[in-house]
């Protein structure tokens, strides 16, 4: 399984909510403190495992209240497997959170970080404590009760090969300088290790030879029509959060995100590739693409995503970067 929810286990020295009691001072974050946390991970057996040794260790030195963290591909930032979410129920909401991350315009969003000189900032501190400035607070963390929202691109040079949000609920402090510059130093070496777990080995499953697989979404981002050969594909794809449809099927995340993608290159909200590779269960490799079609007089039409056996061009990229 690839994504997994969970709630953090108060015996393990950590509460929920209690950020502040437990807020590091300035001076523990002298030296290199993300080693202790770096070698929690060194035994982790795969990218899930090691989200979840990097959350428990960065906790002790990093409070923070829940936190999703997920796999991106390294080409076009987009979210893949795995994911793991702490703390925020079941992950109903995940599809809502993505949704304003692409279409609206918000404070602080992947795309910018993964380009930034620092792949790390915090949403009060970059709204000059005015947290409502960005549209996903308004939309969604606001009424959730977060006051505070830390993210992380781990990124090697300009590839991301994963995404963080941790997040502090009202009544604890603010992300500090300190704590962002923690999370800052554990960026390339986190991603360092989820490029090698990425990497295409002999006991991967053999490319198959399944037909492409394709789903029509609407203007709302509901799935409307699906093939056969989708429905196979969608089988073989990892579990994870996950939205209802009218098809019977539950799309997970990782389409939903491609097909939004192409909802915001379409309306200008971003000049990047809907496109992401993801493995199967199978240890398979599919990549899914999508583009917006148009209807009579211009009008807009349906997102197109097709999902089929990734060519060995599509795996270029994590074969020479890994």
């Amino acid at each position: 399984m690839t994504w997994i929810t969970v709630e953090v286990d108060p015996g393990s020295g950590w509460k929920l909510g209690a950020a502040a009691r437990s807020r590091p001072g300035h001076n523990e974050f002298e030296g290199p403190r993300h080693a202790g946390i770096l070698s929690t991970t060194e035994r982790a057996a795969d990218a899930l495992e090691l989200f979840s040794r990097a959350s428990a260790g960065l906790r002790r030195h990093l409070p923070f209240d829940a936190a999703v963290w997920t796999a991106t591909d390294p080409e076009t930032g987009l979210v893949t497997a795995p994911m793991l979410v702490e703390n925020l129920g079941s992950g109903e909401g995940c599809a809502a959170y993505w949704e304003s991350e692409l279409l609206e315009e918000n404070v602080l969003p992947f795309r910018d970080l993964a380009r930034a000189a620092v792949p790390v900032a915090g949403l009060r501190a970059a709204t000059g404590d005015l947290p409502a400035r960005s549209a996903r607070f308004r939309r969604l963390l606001g009424d959730q009760g977060v006051d505070d929202e830390l993210r992380a691109v781990l990124r090697i040079g300009d590839r991301p090969w994963g995404a963080v949000s941790l997040f502090r609920m009202r009544g604890e402090p603010a992300f500090g300088p300190h704590e962002i510059a923690l999370l800052t130093d554990l960026s390339g070496p986190l991603a360092d290790r989820l490029r090698r777990f990425s990497r295409p080995s002999g006991s991967d499953g053999a490319p198959g030879s399944c037909a492409p697989g394709l789903l029509l979404f609407d203007e709302h981002g509901e799935a409307t029509s699906i093939n056969e050969e989708a429905r196979r594909h969608l089988a073989l794809l990892p579990d994870g959060p996950s939205t209802a449809t009218a098809l019977g099927l539950r799309p997970p995340i990782w389409l939903i995100g491609t097909a939004l993608q192409a909802r915001a290159v379409a309306q200008g909200h971003d000049r990047g590739d809907a496109r992401m590779r993801i493995r199967t269960r199978d240890k398979r490799w599919l990549t899914c693409r999508a583009s917006c079609l148009s209807g009579p007089g211009g009008r807009p039409g349906p997102t197109a995503l097709v999902i089929e056996p990734a060519a060995p061009a599509d795996l270029a990229v994590i074969v020479a970067q890994a």
